[in-house]
């Protein structure tokens, strides 16, 4: 269905039984769930389509090692339980990730740790062999009866300095476990969202469309036309994360504060010498002050993160200069000989962590996991279920939690579950690839080395992107792997408005730093053509992307030495 469909069978038909206000992870894990029931819902994003935090993630799918210190023992199963969910269902973007913790002490953190637990500390300390291998144990525990990677194993000195070289010579020992890391975590969103339009007629999805009320009711705005229409759902499911507690006043909710987000900052990098050092690893480590950090290979370039600081309004978020150095200097420490100059940061985002109302004073005492509650229903507006906390990897569950307790309150039952369910080309993925590519290739004449790259972009719906671009043009676009007919493909089908959701979302051009004013133009006169832009209107939207990509993502593509290179530079 298409945008002016829905939104015409919405003028037709406004009452429905769910509407659900959020379009991130969480909002499409329960609007899946619903759709597959049967349930008529109705999920309206602001903007588009896990473009806030869910698309500000660490790109890690993990249970969480540094919650079992703060005594989150179920949601550390529950998370390993859906990583591994997640390495089954959606295995074309979801990955085994090894991950190195270097140590630099045996007994440290023993004494703070035990105080922390028991909620008598909120400082962070650093966490020495002892510590890491109590933690890790556990972990080895709680996926015993599932086994689908190694168990952890420890290094020495001399082993972790031959493996890593440029690795802090400070380090004494490292531990290896595994976790899993996710690819394309925008692009998976998508596929689910579509998934469950799919499956159901009955369930309908809008990006770029406000809901707010007035003295009749809850109103959509579509920001797009600027027309409003009414919508009358006998539930309404707030899954806004960050955005709850503005969200509730939006629509007229009588609810206390629900919401305490923090800020999680990170930069990628394009440096060999240091994606080399890592040897294929995330390396997984305390910076100099105890607060824990991240970098790993990310698609041929290395993330490094994060930060955790507080936020007032998530709408102003992004990654600060302060915060930049943060990374940088925590950088230093674990690889001291290693030096990154600002031209090889080429891009940088920030996120907000949807986490729970606290006073705590040290953000990682903050609990991470998730709950539900009911604002009951006032005057116009109908009882309003809110979704609170959660982290990415847990979003299936989540999603489930919450459509368990709407179909309560609806009076329905659940007809089918999803702990086992394929997403989108995860389905029928092949255990070998290397045919399967082989086949793909010679069906629809590619090839077998542009058959790998659609199937790491797409997953088994490759075919289908195969198959479309056998009837179009597959030119590729300047300085870039991606084709003039895949950008059409998904501008077509994707539910595209903007510049910003084909280079920020359904690709990775820009997160990998591969974004110039040439390919903007390219894609521009292909959007323009698509929509029936005029050349005012799309002048406006270049500007708009252009300045979005300086402001939130240190991209500055008005600078030509940087762009001739393809590189992105960081901005002053």
């Amino acid at each position: 269905m298409t945008r002016n469909e829905t939104l015409a069978a919405l003028r037709e038909r406004p009452d429905i039984a769910v509407l659900i206000i959020g379009g991130g992870i969480n909002g499409i894990s329960v609007f899946r769930e619903l759709a597959l029931q049967g349930v008529d819902v109705l999920l309206a994003e602001k903007g588009d389509y896990c473009g806030g935090a869910s698309a500000a993630l660490s790109r890690m799918v993990h249970g969480g090692l540094r919650y079992l210190e703060n005594g989150e023992f179920k949601l550390v199963k529950e998370s390993l339980l859906e990583r591994d969910r997640l390495l089954r269902n959606a295995p074309h973007y979801v990955a085994p990730l090894p991950t190195t913790v270097p140590i630099f002490d045996i007994f440290s953190g023993i004494a703070n740790g035990a105080v922390r637990f028991l909620g008598l500390t909120r400082r962070p300390s650093r966490r020495g062999a002892v510590v890491i291998k109590a933690g890790l144990t556990l972990y080895d525990v709680f996926t015993a009866s599932r086994r689908l990677m190694p168990v952890h194993r420890f290094r020495g000195a001399r082993e972790t300095l031959k493996t890593w070289p440029a690795i802090n010579p400070a380090t004494r020992s490292s531990a290896t476990y595994y976790d899993a890391w996710v690819s394309r975590p925008e692009r998976l969103g998508l596929e689910m969202l579509n998934d469950a339009m799919a499956a159901s007629p009955s369930a309908q999805a809008l990006n770029y469309v406000q809901v707010g009320s007035n003295a009749d009711g809850l109103i959509l705005t579509d920001t797009i036309s600027g027309e409003t229409l009414p919508v009358r759902p006998r539930l309404v499911i707030n899954a806004t994360g960050g955005w709850i507690d503005l969200t509730n006043a939006a629509i007229g909710a009588a609810a206390p504060r629900m919401m305490g987000g923090t800020k999680g900052s990170h930069i990628i990098v394009d440096n060999r010498e240091l994606y080399d050092a890592l040897a294929g690893q995330m390396i997984y480590y305390e910076n100099e002050d105890g607060r824990i950090c991240i970098l790993f290979p990310y698609l041929g370039k290395v993330l490094i993160g994060s930060t955790d600081i507080r936020v007032d309004d998530p709408d102003q978020v992004r990654c600060e200069d302060d915060e930049l150095q943060y990374i940088l200097q925590s950088l230093a420490f674990v690889f001291p000989s290693i030096e990154i100059a600002p031209e090889e940061i080429v891009f940088r985002f920030a996120g907000v962590r949807p986490l729970p109302a606290s006073d705590d004073s040290f953000t990682g005492r903050i609990p991470r996991d998730h709950f539900c509650e009911f604002v009951e229903a006032s005057g116009h507006l109908p009882a309003t279920l809110c979704m609170i906390g959660g982290k990415w990897t847990t979003f299936r569950s989540f999603g489930a939690l919450a459509a368990d307790m709407s179909l309560e309150r609806l009076g329905l039952s659940r007809k089918v579950g999803t702990e086992d369910m394929a997403i989108g080309g995860g389905r029928n993925f092949p255990p070998d690839t290397v045919v399967w590519c082989a086949e793909l290739a010679a069906e629809h004449k590619i090839s077998e080395a542009r058959a790998q790259v659609l199937l790491e972009r797409y997953g088994t719906s490759a075919r289908d992107v195969a198959a479309g671009l056998s009837v179009a043009s597959d030119a590729m676009l300047p300085g870039c792997d991606y084709s003039e007919g895949e950008i059409r493909l998904i501008v077509e089908r994707e539910q595209v408005e903007t510049l910003a959701d084909i280079f920020l979302r359904r690709t990775t051009i820009a997160i990998t730093g591969d974004l110039t004013s040439e390919l903007v133009d390219a894609v521009l006169d292909l959007l323009a053509t698509r929509k029936n832009w005029d050349a005012g209107q799309a002048s406006r939207e270049r500007a708009a992307f252009l300045a979005l990509l300086k402001h939130q993502h240190g991209v500055d593509l008005s600078n030509p030495s940087k762009t001739d290179k393809k590189r992105s530079a960081i901005c002053a």
